[in-house]
């Protein structure tokens, strides 16, 4: 609650801004992501060879609604932290900086049609949700747990596209 006798700068994100912020730029990146990587599925994708631990196609939207549910979730409960909280800013950087590398990804591998440049893109990614994943462990621990199927889904998907860069290189 705020009060005059907090600093200036101590006080949270009111509730439907700190909704928007961690909402729509989540929401921004998977319609993006989705409109980039679904017309590519039934053609360049499905013609391209791929390991046999390739999960079925319908698995994708499935797990990436759910990472991209609790991302959102895990943003929210940074952004309601006081703004003034030492860390917060460069968590809220942190997370942005691996939103996007998760969005440039779909756009290296299924738009440019590219297995390695989506490796390189994806191998940064890994170590920006690492440094997501701390920055919101020490302000938040639940919201640093709730990145943490982020980063196995993401390092399975690292696996997946480096053996479909192997196969196809």
């Amino acid at each position: 609650m705020h009060t005059d006798q907090t600093a200036p700068g101590s006080h949270a994100m009111p509730p439907l801004p700190r909704f928007l912020v961690a909402v729509l730029p989540v929401v921004a990146v998977a319609v993006s992501a989705s409109l980039i990587t679904q017309p590519n599925i039934p053609t360049w994708y499905a013609n391209l060879l791929k390991p046999g631990f390739t999960p079925p196609n319908w698995a994708f939207p499935v797990a990436w609604t759910l990472l991209y549910a609790m991302m959102a979730y895990a943003l929210w409960r940074i952004l309601s932290l006081p703004e003034n909280r030492l860390g917060r800013s460069t968590a809220i950087v942190a997370f942005f900086v691996q939103l996007i590398l998760n969005g440039m990804w779909s756009f290296a591998f299924f738009g440019g049609k590219s297995p390695l440049a989506g490796l390189v893109i994806i191998a940064a990614l890994i170590v920006a949700i690492l440094a997501t994943i701390r920055s919101f462990w020490r302000l938040d621990r639940a919201a640093g747990l709730l990145l943490v199927p982020n980063l196995a889904w993401v390092a399975y998907a690292t696996l997946l596209n480096g053996t479909i860069w192997q196969l196809n290189g």
